[in-house]
């Protein structure tokens, strides 16, 4: 389900454009209007403004978005030098916020599936490797969204995702995202229950039951089987041997291999949940990661946020619209509360 608030009329995709470039012209940019307009369009009107820009102005929308970035980053460089020699225990600058908000945008007038693969690339790159947000991309995602975004990720990129998760990542965890993207999984709800219970049953077996673990089991329950199917396996396993599976999983097995099992379970059992807690950890305590806070919004709005933000106001007793309303300002602030939706 789309919580994204679409405009009352059918916009005109050429009449976008052309105020969008209005926005871009002269000293600065005007934030304000380009949030009016791509915060307020879906998927199908974006790609239309984007072609009608191209065919306007020789240029791509992306590279002036992208321009107005770099200009910010220099900006909070030069904020950056001038306060290393004082002792400042915070540095507060709209010019960070306006970072944030241009990542933000740029992400978001890509379809849903450029996006995801546009993140993927940007956290299995360089010197900026970020298994985590990598390992939560691949592992939330469904069997068509995961062949969608690896033919999308060869054609933008020239390699393989694989190539990539590959070269990035080691050990268990490697095999189990290899795994995970290489399968074609049911996507139906119906379910085997004696597959069900054989499966609870080969997971004790590799793991609480013996010394040691065998992790070749876990890939390949976590990685062949659907939804529907591992959340029953999970339920089964609570009920037949007095443990929840999750906490199977803690005890047997650790660091990022871990994480993927996890986030494969918590996704097969209720998504919406899982990115609930994820943009809670993001804004808890001391400073915000905004990496995670863009990423989870920007990716599930046109998916699921109605659902998450159910389950956020359900498990922390506050609506999610207020607590990224405390922990953003500025542009940045209004366009992540736009595309959040309606407050409720």
């Amino acid at each position: 389900m789309s919580t994204l608030a679409l405009p009352p009329f059918l916009a005109d995709p050429r009449r976008d454009a052309i105020d969008l470039h209005k926005a871009f012209k002269g000293f600065g940019c005007d934030s304000a209007a380009v949030i009016n307009i791509l915060a307020h369009r879906d998927a199908t009107q974006r790609a239309l403004i984007q072609q009608e820009y191209r065919i306007m102005y020789s240029d791509e929308l992306t590279n002036r978005l992208s321009s107005e970035l770099s200009g910010h980053f220099k900006a909070c460089n030069n904020i950056l030098i001038e306060h290393m020699f004082y002792e400042c225990e915070e540095i507060q600058d709209d010019n960070f916020a306006e970072v944030s908000l241009y990542k933000a945008m740029l992400l978001w007038i890509l379809d849903p599936a450029g996006r995801d693969a546009t993140a993927l690339k940007q956290v299995l790159s360089g010197d900026m490797v970020d298994l985590n947000a990598a390992t939560e991309i691949i592992c939330s995602r469904t069997p068509s969204q995961i062949q969608t975004i690896r033919q999308i990720y060869y054609a933008k990129f020239g390699v393989y995702l694989e190539h990539d998760i590959h070269y990035c990542t080691s050990g268990d965890h490697q095999k189990l995202l290899l795994a995970y993207v290489g399968q074609v999984r049911y996507e139906g709800h119906e379910v085997d229950p004696h597959m069900v219970s054989e499966d609870a049953k080969d997971l004790y077996k590799a793991g609480e039951k013996r010394l040691g673990t065998d992790e070749k089991t876990f890939i390949r329950i976590f990685s062949e089987r659907s939804r529907a199917q591992l959340a029953a396996v999970a339920a089964c396993y609570d009920h037949t041997y007095k443990n929840k599976l999750k906490k199977a999983v803690k005890s047997e097995t650790s660091g990022p291999f871990e994480f993927a099992l996890l986030t494969i379970l918590r996704c097969a059992e209720n998504p919406a949940k899982y990115f609930a807690k994820v943009l809670r950890q993001a804004m808890k305590g001391l400073g915000t990661d905004d990496k995670t806070l863009v990423r989870v919004v920007v990716t599930r709005t046109e998916l699921d946020m109605q659902y998450i933000k159910a389950e956020y106001h359900k498990k922390y007793k506050k609506p999610l619209h207020d607590a990224i309303h405390s922990e953003t300002s500025g542009h940045y602030r209004t366009f992540l509360l736009a595309l959040l939706g309606p407050h409720t």
